[in-house]
């Protein structure tokens, strides 16, 4: 069995505990000074904490507190088996306990993709958790919502949301031939060289445990099947929009729209990026995360 724990990334203070959080067990990568601002970072799909690997040492040189989980389902975290064990307010809900977890109030939360659907819905549902919120190529979740039903380019490009409704067949696809789908998702919906030959090897890994695809596709069930939408729409916290324009699942306008549920919102577009434009242009995109957080931090200090 592959590694897919701390080991993986050359950061000295990076390691890998478990927080138990709503009975679940969640592998969390932590890294940097312990006294340090914190900083939540949310993988999404079909990824694993590894997804920020660019990101972490770079936080960690900005004086920053990280941590990073395996979400539920993924990787080394727990799996449970019913699509109640993944609706969105538990999903969220597992981030705040995660930040309880450490001592603190509060935490600058980032996702990318179905972690920053978690990070949206933590920013409305456990408002005083987030200090700072940044997300990367998800839209705010009534933008996707509406775009969804009124917009028949985004319907077709979600077209994958509605083929893992099939039972196993999607787990078979992504698990087959040592995880092949799964590399082959990755490849085909990035730039070239944004994965490795090495990076994939470990991708691999970490989908070739037991129920490593069940969790992750029961995600996307649990959307359809066991809905659970945030009490409110309103996003309070200072709030950073990445947005690659060649993401071939979502509409660029999206991210746009996005913003018009924020108090405070700025977008920052990569007119040549992908859906993974945090592993594309990383240096850019941790110039903006450090700016946007310790815009935050000096706030707090006045």
């Amino acid at each position: 069995m592959s590694t897919t724990d701390a080991g993986l990334i050359d950061v000295p203070s990076a390691e890998s505990t478990y927080r138990t959080v709503d009975g679940v067990d969640l592998h969390v990568v932590t890294a940097g000074d312990p006294e340090g601002p914190l900083v939540v970072l949310l993988h999404g799909f079909p990824d694993f904490w590894y997804g920020w690997r660019h990101q972490i040492p770079a936080l960690v040189e900005g004086g920053f507190r990280v941590l990073v989980p395996d979400q539920r389902g993924y990787n080394l975290s727990d799996k449970p088996r019913a699509l109640s064990a993944y609706r969105m307010g538990r999903l969220s809900g597992d981030i705040a306990a995660l930040v309880e977890s450490e001592g603190r109030e509060s935490a600058h939360v980032v996702g990318h993709d179905w972690g920053a659907a978690v990070a949206w819905d933590l920013s409305v549902r456990h408002p005083d958790v987030v200090d700072r919120l940044g997300t990367v190529n998800v839209p705010h979740p009534a933008v996707m919502q509406r775009t969804l039903q009124t917009n028949p380019r985004q319907l077709l490009r979600s077209w994958y949301m509605f083929y893992f409704q099939v039972p196993g067949l999607p787990e078979w696809f992504l698990s087959r031939n040592d995880a092949a789908g799964v590399a082959s998702v990755l490849e085909s919906s990035s730039n070239p060289g944004a994965f490795t030959a090495t990076d994939l090897q470990h991708y691999r890994g970490a989908y070739r445990r037991p129920g490593a695809t069940r969790g992750p596709v029961n995600w996307y069930r649990a959307l359809f099947w066991r809905r659970d939408d945030p009490p409110r729409e309103r996003v309070t916290a200072p709030t950073l929009v990445v947005w690659g324009d060649q993401d071939d699942a979502l509409l660029p306008e999206m991210a746009d729209e996005s913003l018009e549920y924020c108090d405070d919102g700025r977008l920052e577009r990569f007119p040549n990026a992908s859906h993974w434009v945090h592993r594309e242009e990383p240096e850019r995109v941790n110039e903006l995360l450090l700016s946007h957080f310790e815009a935050g931090d000096g706030d707090e200090s006045q």
